[in-house]
């Protein structure tokens, strides 16, 4: 029997070696004394995997597999702390609700050890089910497991998690009970003693005891009707259809109500298209997101919008295809590694080497990508998984190595020594696009990655004299980077200027290194009426410079390393950093006085788009692509309208950067991305390095594999020994995005079944901010290599912001993670994950202030359907999106009037209910008017709806939905139904029940696509027959509904809406005179035509029903209208009359209306004074400012409401004497 010494400091974590070990099979004595082995003391892999591994040679290896990811998952569980309990729970479900284990498909090491260290308060969160519903079984089958019971014992009663759910939830709400009864008591006991004449504290209190035991018993009511929904969830195995078989519940739970419909959907295979499908198709790829993290808020819009098209269309009669995939994102994921490394060991990505480096970079994209789908799962995305891609897989590798070599072969990408722009921080190059400008306006002192607090001067012209050679003076140059002088080969004066036509043709000695520099002359470049009229010239470090270097064959010196320090070609300022060198250069001038002072000089400050450096123009002998015969063709597919691009306000912003497009450097001196098909020659006999430094171009050679370009090699350089050594750059991640669209169809196989049925595609929905990034490049790269545009339409969404109209920031605090708003997350959930992160802690400080301000009671729980909804309500073309979680959350409580509302209807249709198969022209004449109108209007959404998806008018779409369930359907047919269901004359109770079942048919297909989950759990229940549901089984398949002629009624539609404004005028009357529903009136409509009067006559119990009125008649004279009432103008053909007379005392009222006009004038005058005192302005901060002008705005509307209400009771007194 192996004897290992385990020191007892963590009772959890001896619990999870012990059962590591049975597992196993090992056999492990613990002692517990002093002289333990040092190596076995350690927490995590050492303790565990070590140890019981070390005895298991022979045993269970599925157990230890995949080690580095038990490793992480180890240290996980080290670092549980309450802290970040919201976090780590987050981390657990995203995990545990793609697979059934931590890091396998089977039960590992890291299984054990996390269930085993899992502290009580988040066994017991995990354990309410809701969101954590997969996390729940996941460490129920562990603790229920033999072998760990057989360690840890069976000290809690086998029950399961909603059993004991619904066991704590009741004895909470008996202590609540409990407590209730002991007031109630005490109040009667408080009545007993007596009270005074008109008092009403013990009456009060018994009310507040009833209402807090009220309370208590519709709590645990609540809790054990959720307890059974989860109950009845999780006795039915993922991807098999959720039973929708039990009541509904009383209000709407997303958690409860989106559960098992995604799996469920993806298990039958409805997100796949048909092969050799006659339909026509509609083809979208998702704009793969970077696996450098989870997805934010803007993801969730693009997955959103795309995801509405592809239901719709796929409901619609298209064979449908949504291809989801991930990018590899070059820049983002090395530098996100490279720092998570960093944090977590101290090494650099030079400390690993290349290999091992990659190796812990696939391990993030594994990780990172499984969160990221989980995350489009949650989203209800119906994407084809089978044909899931990332941009390295092998197939698409494949087609960058043949898109490289065949785009070099006819000249469009080639090797130049050129001018990038280097950022200093990643260290590499990076494309035109990829470059942030800002401005500024005159001398500023910038922050700049890597000098801390020490902050760099910009927007000032230094001017400084170089001698002339001959001693016969000096000329002036001024620049805005003082420390590029070191690398200055000339200077530039314009040959008409007179001031330096006798300098023409001679040298000035550099002050610091005594190079001769020649005064040259050059109309191009320099503008006379500018500073000097003289310039300096530094031809390795700026793009006219460049080019002005090239024009008179000036030397090119290169006086910065690949960090922004200074090289050797600078002398005394070796080594020093180049803002530094700034700094002491101007100083050192002004020693040799050379110095002649500085001004204001607006200027465009390029950074970094990633890491916010400032770029430094650098020459580097780089890969190019000549995009201008390209971007030429990628101009006049928009011009002759082969593609259309939506909204057409961006076709000018295509022209103009297409126009105007430089060559795209696509070199990235990365290690994680596509390595460059290209290898250097080095011929026998020569050593050192040639790559990048003494390279010359014809040795290079571009072929598919190293076997392929060994064999070109061979015969340009007839040699037995010569060697091939590979580019060690990797190609710009948006290169390979760029194929995109046909390299996941199987590219460069044209004859694939995929390339032959889905490309080119239908669409691309993506934002506006990555047109030319990734678009544009997709449609120069299709024409180039396929000759087809890649996709008929662009869809340009707008760009997703704060509350505020802020950029979404990670510094900022304002990221939202999807996910946290589906499910809901605590202020300190929040800052939890800010933690986790790569930020630093002052970037985590600043980002926890900007949540508590933004989020100060958290995220509440908005659920899945209301967040899509929102998010494609907010899309208005060409418009940013400023994102309020409150409107959010709102469409949260909009589902859950709707839950209600069907709900009650559902209620109304019986159990026996079986709609017809069809509703013709003379079904639809024998409904009821209520039930004509409703479908009228249904069919008006219908239309409104479809025609907004064809223009791609989200919001006008959404809108219509909305108003059709909330304003047509709840407000008023269903309001409707409480009386019409009483009519002693089924035919009108069949013809309501019919119209209303077509209404919530029909009206769920119309919403499915923007509400997935809702939709699909409520269409389930409605009745159908048992051939509709084989054929149909999920709305996804059903039918999109289309306009059905007869349902239209322009005649009865007029009819409603003048019943729905008179019924709109009495309840502003009653709401003028404080009446409750309770006080019920009789109503006169004076009618000024027959046609009116026969509408209202016919329609008086729908305007009774609306309006919660006694009786509503119709009359066509005044002198039918009785004394005492209140008068309200309909229209040009009625007017209502609401009878008060006998239900309020005008005196009386009139009495409490001066009392309260008394109350709120008082407000006003105070509020008045304050605002009008001469420090308001300057002392009161401005959101309070804010609430007070919102205050007096309120308080003169309520004036203007008390005094209307005031005559309104005059007037009637005076009718009634």
């Amino acid at each position: 029997m192996a004897s290992l010494k385990l020191t007892a400091g963590n009772a959890d974590q001896i619990s999870a070696i012990l059962v590591a070990a049975r597992l196993s099979g090992v056999e492990i004595e613990v002692s517990y004394n002093d002289s333990t082995d040092p190596t076995l003391c350690t927490s995590g892999l050492a303790s565990i995997a070590k140890s019981v591994a070390a005895q298991a040679a022979s045993t269970n290896e599925t157990f230890f597999s995949d080690k580095v990811a038990i490793d992480e998952w180890l240290k996980f569980a080290d670092n549980l702390t309450p802290k970040n309990k919201e976090a780590a729970l987050e981390k657990l479900n995203s995990t545990l609700a793609v697979t059934s284990y931590l890091t396998s498909t089977s039960l590992t090491l890291a299984d054990v050890y996390v269930a085993c260290c899992l502290p009580p308060p988040f066994k017991q969160a995990i354990m309410s089910g809701g969101k954590n519903e997969s996390t729940m079984k996941w460490l129920t089958s562990i603790l229920e497991h033999p072998e760990v019971e057989a360690v840890l014992g069976r000290g809690k009663p086998k029950v399961s998690a909603e059993e004991d759910e619904a066991k704590k939830a009741k004895k909470e709400a008996k202590l609540k009970e409990k407590e209730a009864k002991k007031a109630k008591a005490a109040a009667k006991a408080e009545k007993g003693k007596g009270e005074p004449a008109g008092g009403g504290g013990g009456a009060n209190a018994l009310k507040k005891a009833a209402a807090a035991e009220e309370a208590a018993k519709k709590k645990v009511a609540e809790e054990l009707e959720l307890q059974q929904a989860r109950q009845l969830i999780l006795a039915v195995p993922q991807g098999l259809k959720k039973n929708v078989s039990a009541a509904m519940l009383k209000a709407y739970h997303p958690g409860i109500v989106e559960a098992r419909w995604y799996e469920w959907w993806e298990q039958c295979g409805y997100f796949r298209p048909e092969s050799d499908s006659s339909k026509p198709r509609y083809v979208i790829v998702i704009p793969p997101p970077n696996v450098t993290g989870v997805l934010h808020i803007g993801h969730a819009l693009t997955n959103s919008v795309q995801d509405t098209l592809c239901r719709w269309k796929r409901m619609s009669g298209f064979n449908t295809l949504w291809l989801p995939g991930t990018d590899h994102a070059g820049i983002a994921t090395q530098t996100v590694v490279e720092k998570t490394l960093m944090k977590s060991s101290g090494q650099t990505r030079h400390d690993l080497g290349r290999d091992k480096f990659l190796e812990k970079v696939w391990e993030w994209k594994e990780q990172s990508g499984n969160m990221i789908f989980q995350q489009l799962r949650r989203l209800g995305s119906s994407l084809d998984w089978s044909r899931e891609c990332f941009t390295m897989d092998p197939k698409l590798s494949v087609a960058v190595n043949e898109a490289f070599v065949r785009m070099h072969s006819t000249g469009l990408i080639y090797r130049d020594n050129r001018l990038v722009n280097w950022c200093c921080t990643l260290k590499t190059a990076i494309s035109d696009i990829e470059v942030d400008y800002i401005d500024i306006e005159g001398e500023t002192l910038v922050s700049v990655p890597g000098y801390g607090e020490q902050k760099v001067e910009f927007g000032v012209l230094t001017s400084f004299a170089y001698t002339l050679e001959d001693g016969s003076g000096e000329i002036v140059v001024a620049t805005t980077r003082p420390e590029t002088m070191l690398g200055d080969t000339a200077v530039a004066v314009h040959p008409e200027d007179p001031r330096y036509t006798s300098m023409q043709g001679k040298m000035v000695i550099h002050p610091f290194n005594g190079r001769k520099l020649p005064i040259i002359t050059d109309s191009e470049l320099v503008d006379m009426s500018f500073g000097t009229g003289a310039v300096k010239i530094t031809p390795a470090h700026d793009p006219n410079d460049f080019a002005t270097g090239k024009r008179h064959g000036l030397e090119f010196i290169n006086i910065f390393t690949e960090t922004g320090e200074v090289n050797e070609n600078g002398a005394e300022y070796q080594g020093m950093r180049r803002f530094d060198v700034r700094v002491k250069l101007v100083e050192d001038l002004k020693v040799k006085g050379l110095y002649r002072g500085k001004q204001n000089n607006p200027m465009r400050l390029g950074l970094c788009s990633r890491s916010k450096d400032v770029i430094e123009p650098l020459i580097k002998p780089q890969w190019w692509v000549n995009c201008g015969q390209m971007a030429a063709d990628a101009c006049e597919v928009v011009r002759d309208g082969r593609m259309e691009i939506v909204p057409r306000l961006f076709e000018a912003n295509w022209f103009r950067w297409l126009e105007n497009i430089r060559d795209w450097c696509i070199s990235r001196q990365l290690w994680w991305g596509h390595r460059i098909p290209a290898y250097y020659v080095t011929l026998p006999g020569e050593d050192g390095e040639y790559i990048g430094t003494n390279e010359t171009n014809e040795r290079w050679i571009v072929g598919r594999t190293y076997e392929d370009a060994m064999v070109i090699a061979q015969q340009k350089f007839p040699a037995s020994d010569l060697k091939l050594t590979q580019d060690p750059d990797v190609l710009d991640t948006w290169f390979s995005s760029g194929l995109f669209p046909f390299s996941t169809m199987g590219w460069p196989n044209e004859e694939t079944s995929d390339m032959k049925d889905f490309f080119p595609g239908s669409l691309l929905e993506t934002g506006h901010d990555i047109l030319f990034f990734w678009v544009a490049r997709m449609v120069m790269m299709s024409m180039t290599l396929t000759g087809k545009v890649p996709f008929d339409k662009v869809y340009l969404h707008a760009m997703v912001r704060d509350a505020h109209g802020r950029k979404m920031s990670k510094s900022l605090g304002n990221v939202i993670d999807p996910l946290q708003m589906i499910e809901g997350m605590s202020l300190e959930g929040l800052h939890s994950t800010l933690r986790l992160g790569n930020l630093d802690a002052k970037e985590i400080a600043k980002a926890e202030a900007g949540q508590k301000v933004d989020f100060p009671d958290g995220i509440p729980e908005c659920g899945t359907d209301a967040l899509r909804f929102a998010l494609v309500a907010y899309t208005t073309q060409a418009r940013d999106i400023n994102l309020d979680v409150l409107r959010v959350y709102g469409y949260r409580t909009w589902c859950n009037k709707l839950w209600n509302a069907i709900r009650f209807a559902m209620m109304n249709l019986g159990d026996d209910f079986m709609p017809r198969p069809s509703l013709g022209s003379a079904e639809v004449g024998s409904l009821p008017m209520a039930a004509q109108w409703i479908l009228s209007r249904l069919n008006c959404a219908v239309v409104s709806t479809v025609e907004a998806l064809e223009r791609f008018d989200f919001a006008a779409a959404t809108t219509a939905v909305y108003a059709f369930w909330q304003y047509d359907l709840c407000d008023v047919f269903i309001e409707l139904m409480k009386t019409l269901m009483q009519s002693p004359d089924q035919s009108v109770v069949d013809g309501v029940r019919e119209g209303l079942w077509w209404s919530l048919d029909v009206g769920l297909r119309l919403l499915h696509p923007f509400m997935p989950f809702i939709t699909e759990e409520l269409w389930q229940r409605l009745p159908r027959s048992p051939e509709d549901q084989d054929r149909t089984p999920s709305i996804m398949l059903a039918d999109y509904p289309a306009p059905v002629a007869c349902w239209e009624s322009g005649e009865v539609e007029r009819e409603m809406e003048l019943l729905e404004a008179i019924t709109k005028c009495l309840r502003s009357e009653r709401s003028k005179y404080g009446l409750t529903t309770k006080q019920k009136t009789p109503v006169y409509v004076l009618c000024n035509t027959a046609a009116a009067a026969d509408i209202v006559t016919r329609g008086a119990s729908y305007v009774a029903t609306l309006s919660a009125s006694e009786s509503v008649t119709a009359v066509r004279e005044s002198s039918s209208v009785p004394v005492g009432c209140a008068v309200s103008i309909v229209d040009e053909t009625c007017s209502a009359y609401l009878l008060l007379q006998g239900i309020l005392n005008p005196q009386d009222e009139v009495l409490k209306l001066n009392r309260r006009l008394q109350d709120t004038l008082k407000q006003q005058a105070d509020l008045s004074k304050k605002m009008d005192a001469s420090s308001y302005q300057v002392k009161v901060p401005e959101n309070v400012r804010n609430e007070d002008h919102s205050k007096a705005i309120k308080l003169t509307a309520e004036l203007s409401s008390i005094e209307e209400a005031i005559a309104g009771f005059s007037r009637l007194q005076m009718s009634e004497q």
